[in-house]
């Protein structure tokens, strides 16, 4: 007779996903919580996509979620090989297992002319490792040496990372649109050694060159030696084209330097906040770690095609890459021009496309405007076609496949005709955006036993810090507006943050800032232990500052930030005190609240003016007004002051998205009689955001209705 006990495990293991833990396991899916006592509940609660622990047991609450896939204990392995525990050891892998498989694919011919696909292989990829490892060993590389790669994505970058991997090298990353000064900074404090470049970065570098001291050694990759610009004879730093350090490299070939699990893989520098860049130090464990969650999630096959565009010097691809490569995916590069992408995609018609909300919100204005444009009768035959399909997939049924042929296979050719995955990250992707993307690509159908799919569109939530993914959706959750549960490397929880009001005992959903442990999350700043500590906790939590709640289902929903930073649409972080402080210095300007946010990619501002400044411009302009509010109202003055704000703007060498684009004037200040201001004269950003939320939403209609949508996707 079963116990008690035994009966409340079968009932808690009946309600789990059916494919909650993978084969490779032989445990019991649901077992008894080590953490629980007989003052406690033994088992966590289910929650279909998340099961929830307890933290600490004197306390009595469950406030810890892990993924139903993995209740038990965090994944820092794959499945089906657990051997491998570093780069090095993956690409071996996939070397053995795929060595004749293309892997590396290029458009872009020697001369520099454009044409179709040619592929390395797998083998060819390893025997070009080798030597540039060795290559690198020849001009006296050590072992954990820093080497930058400051160069767009593109075959000779995955190379030079797998000999990084190869020879326990650390690789960092350098993103060109940071800008000199924090290239140099980049350079200076990891200590980089030696440097990939192409010609174009070769000129900022050498611009600075005699600033870098640590370096000993640039690599320009693209052409011959005869084709390299003319160096300057800098003292201590040699110059070499990646075709000789390859062919040095074949003459002098080293044993490999295997890296342990906990061996510094990566130095990725976050793009810069407030101050400097912080280098985030990543483990091949980490990174490791975070592959094989997203595996067990989502199926992969060595006949999948995966198109590299978004940047190899941002987590979210280089994430990407260490999943195609466990999986003998094939990696086709872009042409190095986002105008030129959707060429590229029909030439190598992909299977996984991955992407940000700001591509897939082109994507959505584009057809809508074909649609709205395209006649009466053919806008009603995509408006049943969406709603019928749409209503399919909500059901949990097989949308009639008449619709595709009549209407939606024209948009799936835009991407090529062949993708069965596509991912969305860095922001969130708006619901409506979302749905449209499900409907119009693909198709989910789900039934007790299986999933069965067309085109699978997987929203996640990660950070550089986390090794990229946090949260991720489950396939055949068709429920938009959130960014899915936790993977199986990590458990998450929300702690309560009162100053916003944010707790974990709000109705109807707990919320909270996004706290994440496990063998994901990153080992600290590199040199800043100060910075460190102030985002882990005395229990080894670290904190995000993002703002989260959890839906029933225990789905994450990414709600605010803690801290006064924030991403725009297209993944770009905007430090708002600091663009502030430049537009204090324009003379309509008393005080300025500049506002974005993840579902738009630029900024607006509102302006409380100097009333006297205002008055003696519009004196000068003829212009008549009965008070201050009708001339804050004016578009006259309100196109004045966005043009001296540009002007400040510039002078500050503001980036392109730090410019505010569209501007509200108000004679109101900002006072802490109005809720606008903290004692010590900050401005209240939750409270802003609210009190002007009328402005903020006109501002960016207006943006809406003067940006043309695209005529070609």
């Amino acid at each position: 007779m079963e116990s008690p006990a035994q009966r409340r495990l079968n009932a808690i293991q009946s309600h789990l996903l059916p494919s909650a833990v993978s084969a490779a396991e032989d445990e019991s899916l649901i077992g008894r919580n080590v953490t629980s006592s007989s003052s406690s509940p033994p088992f966590f609660v289910d929650q279909q996509y998340s099961v929830i622990l307890p933290e600490k047991l004197q306390t009595g609450k469950w406030n810890v979620y892990r993924s139903a896939r993995s209740p038990m204990k965090l994944l820092s392995r794959f499945d089906d090989h657990p051997e491998i525990g570093t780069l090095h050891e993956n690409f071996v892998h996939a070397v053995e297992t795929f060595r004749d498989y293309k892997y590396l694919g290029t458009r872009i011919r020697v001369d520099g002319t454009v044409g179709e696909y040619k592929w390395m292989t797998f083998g060819e990829a390893a025997t070009a490792r080798e030597a540039i490892g060795s290559g690198l060993r020849y001009y006296g590389l050590e072992q954990g040496a820093c080497v930058g790669l400051y160069f767009i994505n593109r075959p000779e970058w995955l190379v030079v990372d797998h000999a990084c991997s190869a020879y326990s090298y650390i690789s960092v990353p350098l993103y060109d649109t940071l800008g000199p000064d924090a290239v140099k900074f980049v350079v200076n404090h990891s200590g980089i050694k030696a440097i990939f470049c192409v010609p174009e970065t070769l000129n900022t570098l050498l611009s600075f060159i005699s600033s870098i001291p640590s370096v000993r050694l640039i690599v320009v990759v693209g052409g011959a030696d005869e084709h390299l610009p003319s160096l300057p004879s800098t003292p201590g730093v040699k110059f070499v084209s990646y075709l000789k350090l390859l062919g040095q490299g074949r003459r002098n070939l080293q044993p490999f330097c295997p890296p342990k699990p906990d061996d510094v893989a990566t130095i990725c520098y976050t793009s810069g906040t407030t101050g400097t860049p912080k280098g985030v130090v990543l483990t091949h464990g980490n990174l490791i770690a975070n592959a094989s969650a997203f595996c067990r999630k989502v199926k992969f096959y060595s006949s999948d095609v995966y198109i590299s565009y978004l940047p190899l010097a941002h987590i979210y691809e280089r994430s990407n890459q260490v999943i195609c490569c466990n999986n003998g995916v094939g990696v086709g590069f872009y042409q190095g021009d986002n105008l030129k992408l959707m060429d590229d995609l029909a030439a190598l018609r992909p299977t996984i496309f991955c992407s940000v909300p700001r591509l897939y919100n082109r994507i959505y204005a584009g057809i809508t405007n074909a649609v709205s444009t395209s006649g009466a009768l053919k806008e009603r035959l995509f408006r049943a076609a969406y709603n019928s399909k749409r209503q399919a997939i909500m059901n949990g049924r097989n949308a009639s496949p008449i619709w595709d042929k009549l209407v939606f296979n024209k948009i799936k050719e835009k991407l090529g005709g062949r993708v069965r995955i596509l991912g969305s990250g860095a922001s969130p992707l708006s619901p409506d955006v979302m749905d449209f993307l499900r409907v119009s690509i693909g198709h989910i159908h789900s039934n007790r036993q299986h999933w069965c799919f067309g085109c699978m569109l997987i929203e996640g939530y990660g950070m550089t810090e986390t090794s990229c993914i946090i949260t991720l959706m489950d396939v055949g959750d068709v429920l938009a507006g959130h960014v899915g549960s936790p993977h199986a490397a990590c458990e998450v929880k929300l702690v309560d943050v009162p100053e916003m009001n944010y707790t974990s005992e709000d109705e109807p959903y707990p919320r909270g800032e996004i706290c994440v442990r496990g063998p994901i999350v990153f080992q600290g700043y590199y040199k800043d232990e100060v910075q460190t500590r102030e985002v882990f906790d005395d229990d080894g939590w670290f904190h995000t500052g993002d703002i989260g709640l959890w839906l029933p289902g225990g789905r994450l929903r990414i709600i605010d930030r803690k801290k006064n930073i924030f991403k725009l649409a297209q993944g770009e972080y905007i430090a708002p005190e600091k663009i502030e402080n430049v537009y204090a210095k324009c003379k309509f300007v008393s005080q300025c609240f500049v506002y974005g946010d993840s579902f738009n990619s630029s900024l607006v501002a509102v302006v409380a003016v100097e009333p006297d400044v205002l008055r003696d411009w519009a004196a000068s302009e003829g212009i008549q007004y009965e008070d201050l509010g009708q001339l804050c109202n004016d578009p006259r003055a309100r196109n004045a002051v966005l043009a001296e704000m540009d002007d400040v703007g510039r002078e500050a060498q503001l980036r392109g998205f730090e410019f505010a684009k569209a501007v509200t004037l108000v004679p109101e200040q900002f006072t802490l009689e109005n809720g606008l201001l903290t004692p010590t004269f900050k401005i209240k950003r939750s409270q802003a955001k609210e009190y002007f939320a009328k402005a903020i939403a006109n501002m960016y209609a207006e943006l809406s209705t003067s940006e043309p949508a695209p005529s070609k996707l």
